[in-house]
């Protein structure tokens, strides 16, 4: 299982939210690109970057802090947050991002997803956030009736590279996954799914890598900052 140290970045910095309100933010690191650095040199073999202010505008906002992480570290990583066209895909990839993620474009044109996975195979994931089991779109600011593994199994035959899923409840709230929900969704479908929310100690960790279910990965953001994570454990633990 891979470890993605998350990097949340809202106007430029790098910040942590709680149950994805925009206004319910930390800064943890006024400077990503050095938070980055910190996570690579602990070994991380990845990193998680999402541009908030372009999740909510529909198109990218924090480019330049990606930019800067991108330019400084020499480690795969992969972005969401307001990647809605093939253009955008295009533009990002070309820069040096190992894989997109597209989450409510997955949604409304899942046509792009498609096209997109065909023309970048093996950089383009599809993120999947619930609030109770129902897929929410928009920076998680609209809900919809879809259900999220309805969703997953409809890009079954896409030639997605993962599928990232997101409890939003549990989100910066540091009160564990909901890994019944994740293991299931994991269970459904032969994408590989990376599980995201509430990720907040090595106990939870632990749970995710024996849920029974073949997860790829597991996204922590708020509790390596905090320290409720310590990054070389968390990687000794999943190696």
């Amino acid at each position: 299982m891979i470890l993605y140290p998350a990097i949340d970045l809202k106007d430029g910095h790098a910040v942590r939210l709680v149950h994805g309100e925009m206004d319910r933010a930390t800064v943890f690191n006024e400077n990503p690109a050095a938070q980055a650095l910190e996570f690579v040199r602990a070994g991380c073999e990845w990193l998680h970057l999402v541009d908030l202010n372009g999740a909510f505008a529909g198109e990218p906002v924090n480019a330049a802090a990606v930019e800067a992480v991108l330019s400084q570290t020499d480690v795969p990583t992969q972005l969401g947050g307001g990647i809605r066209n093939i253009e955008t895909i295009e533009r990002w990839l070309s820069k040096g991002l190992t894989r997109v993620i597209l989450g409510t474009v997955a949604v409304e044109n899942p046509s792009l997803v498609r096209d997109a996975a065909r023309r970048f195979p093996g950089q383009v994931a599809v993120g999947i956030d619930a609030r109770h089991g129902k897929v929410a779109t928009k920076g998680w600011a609209e809900a919809t009736d879809i259900d999220a593994t309805d969703l997953a199994r409809s890009f079954e035959d896409a030639g997605v590279a993962a599928i990232i899923y997101t409890d939003i409840l549990r989100d910066g709230a540091m009160k564990g996954p909901n890994i019944e929900a994740t293991a299931a969704l994991a269970n459904a479908v032969s994408i590989p799914v990376i599980a995201s929310g509430g990720v907040s100690s090595l106990a939870d960790l632990k749970a995710l890598r024996d849920c029974g279910a073949p997860l790829n990965g597991a996204i922590s953001g708020r509790a390596l900052y905090d320290g409720a994570i310590n990054l070389e454990d968390a990687l000794a633990l999943l190696a």
